[in-house]
Parts: C-alpha cells; sequence; structure tokens
C-alpha cells in the first residue's frame, strides 16, 4: 500500500510544496505543486500551516525536504531567506512521524535514478537507456553548477552530491582563453561554475564584447537569457552559444572525473530552457573532443532530465530510499 507524504522544494524566493504517495522505493503519485514566496512567510513552520490549511484532507505525517544549501549541523540557514530549519525539532515543530532532509541537488540525483523514460531527452551519443549498473554523472547550471553523480549496482542505487562546479575552469580555445583572463581580473581563483551557470553568462558577454571593441552594455544575466535564446541580440546570442559549448566541455571532464560512463544527466531548468540550442549548438563535438579518450566519450549517452518537478520528485523518491516504503 502506497505511503502519503508531503513533499517540498525549498530555495532561496520560493519554496514548493506537493503531496506524493510513495511503494516499493518508487514516487507513484505526485501533486500538481503549491509555490510560496519565502519572503511572505515568517518561518518554515508558518509557511507549512499555511499549506496544511489549503488542503481539503489531514496533512500526512511524513516529509521530505529538499533545501537549497548544505543540510549538515544543528542548525540550518539559507542564504536567501531568513527562515531556518533545526532538524531535531521537525518532527515536533510540523507534528510528523519520520522525516528526510536532503540537498536539492542530491534530490535532483533522485530524481534521476527514479524518474521513468519519457521524463529524459536524448542529447548525444548512443541512443540508450542510462545504465543499470555503473556510475551516472550529473550536470546542472543554474544560479551556480550544480555536480553529482549516481552508482547503480545490484538493482539499487547511491547518490552523491560533490562540489564538482568547484573545479578550475579549462580553457579549450583563445575566446576562453579571453573568458578566463577576464574572469581573473574579478576572481582569485575561476572556477567553471563562473562560465557554466546562468550569472556565468555575463563574463561570457563582456568577454565577446570586448573582443569586438564594442562599448559593454550592463545587462543582468536574466536580460541576456533572454535577449540571447530570443535572438533579439546577436552577441547576445553568440554569448548562449558559447556557454552550450562550454557546458559540453565541462560535462565530458565531469564524467572522466567520476568514471560517468554509464551516463550523463543534464539537469536544471535552465537546461531545459536551452534545450534546442543545445542539440544544434556544438555541445556534443565538446563533450567528445578529450584527446585519447574521444571513443570513450562518443560511446555515453548524454541526456536532458524532463520531469517538471525534480526537485519535489527526487526528494520523495529519498524519503522512500531513506525508509524503505
Amino acid at each position: 500500500m502506497a505511503m502519503p507524504i508531503v513533499t517540498i522544494d525549498i530555495g532561496g524566493t520560493h519554496a514548493r510544496f506537493a503531496l506524493a504517495e510513495v511503494a516499493q522505493g518508487n514516487v507513484v503519485n505526485l501533486s500538481e505543486p503549491i509555490t510560496m514566496k519565502t519572503a511572505e512567510h515568517a518561518s518554515f513552520q508558518t509557511a507549512w500551516e499555511a499549506f496544511d490549511a489549503m488542503l481539503d484532507q489531514p496533512i500526512p505525517r511524513a516529509v521530505a525536504i529538499a533545501i537549497a544549501g548544505p543540510v549538515t549541523g544543528d542548525v540550518i540557514k539559507f542564504t536567501n531567506n531568513p527562515w531556518i530549519i533545526r532538524p531535531a525539532l521537525i518532527k515536533e515543530r510540523l507534528n510528523v512521524e519520520a522525516f528526510t532532509l536532503v540537498n536539492d541537488f542530491e534530490a535532483v540525483g533522485h530524481a534521476v535514478a527514479r524518474a521513468d523514460a519519457a521524463h529524459f531527452t536524448h542529447l548525444c551519443g548512443p541512443d540508450e537507456p542510462l545504465t543499470s549498473d555503473g556510475t551516472i554523472s550529473i550536470v546542472g547550471p543554474g544560479t551556480g553548477l550544480g555536480v553529482a553523480h549516481i552508482h547503480r549496482h545490484a538493482g539499487s542505487y547511491h547518490v552523491q552530491a560533490t562540489e564538482g562546479g568547484h573545479v578550475d575552469f579549462a580553457p579549450l580555445d583563445g575566446i576562453e582563453d579571453a573568458i578566463l583572463a577576464r574572469l581573473r581580473q574579478r576572481f582569485t581563483r575561476v572556477s567553471t561554475e563562473r562560465v557554466v551557470s546562468g550569472p556565468g553568462l555575463i563574463g561570457i558577454y563582456e568577454t565577446l564584447a570586448a573582443i569586438e571593441g564594442r562599448a559593454i552594455q550592463q545587462y543582468d544575466d536574466k536580460t541576456l537569457w533572454a535577449l540571447g535564446m530570443a535572438g533579439e541580440d546577436s552577441l547576445a546570442s553568440a554569448a548562449v552559444d558559447r556557454f552550450c559549448l562550454s557546458l559540453g566541455s565541462v560535462a565530458g571532464d565531469i564524467a572522466l572525473a567520476q568514471g560517468g560512463f554509464g551516463g550523463v544527466v543534464i539537469a536544471g531548468g535552465l537546461g531545459l530552457r536551452i534545450k534546442d540550442i543545445l542539440l544544434r549548438s556544438g555541445f556534443d563535438q565538446r563533450f567528445r573532443a578529450k584527446g585519447r579518450f574521444e571513443k570513450l566519450m562518443a560511446a555515453i549517452p548524454v541526456k536532458l532530465i524532463t520531469h517538471p518537478q525534480p526537485g519535489l520528485f527526487g526528494a520523495a523518491a529519498a524519503f522512500a530510499k531513506e525508509h524503505q516504503v
């Protein structure tokens, strides 16, 4: 019999709540989420109470929570909102009997492990399923660059969140040399997420403008993405294309480092938005361009997860795995 739970995905600006049902390690049902602005609620507990008041049924007494940040320590604080969570008090404050607490990108890892084939789009490499026995790498460009891997063996799996987005950025051509040089003037050390993330588009755009001797327009990253994807600004479009090339290089590097030869998955809302551009950008050539290992890279299936709520789905899957329901 399926077990009802609440699943929650908490970021800096929004918290998403949904009802889910889990059984035999799988998420068998996920409701449409209710999204709340964190700024409109004094605490996580009051947001929980607001969600409870919206339901026309008793709230389940089990909860899975995905958090955009570290989930260690006695007190969990958020970077962009004033909420705090004390894990030791979750059962008492929320009146629940069981809970699971995971990092948001770890939740994405569980979503990749448990989502069915219909929730993946093929990007490059052989058009075949992700491995059922081996390692799968996950790369998620967003506000930062999330990196994780899944190891599958004997019908089970383990998700390992990492800080792989903070490895050094490695240029492959003269333009990326220029990007690195420009960012070095701003940052002591240039990690991959300084380039391959939503805000990273700014540095790419400014470098391309400097190469052409153009006046640098002061756009925020959201405006640049909109201009580039709509084709309304040729330099912004070139920056988006360059982003996709760099993402291909980084995804290939992560696969080599983690042994993700059973598949690579691009995750995150940004990945979804640029899906069509990725397919025609040269992402695949950059992914394979690893010298002596080019044949090995060409044999790796690379996919994009298209599940509409991977954080909520993945948190629920993490609960099912931890509590063996």
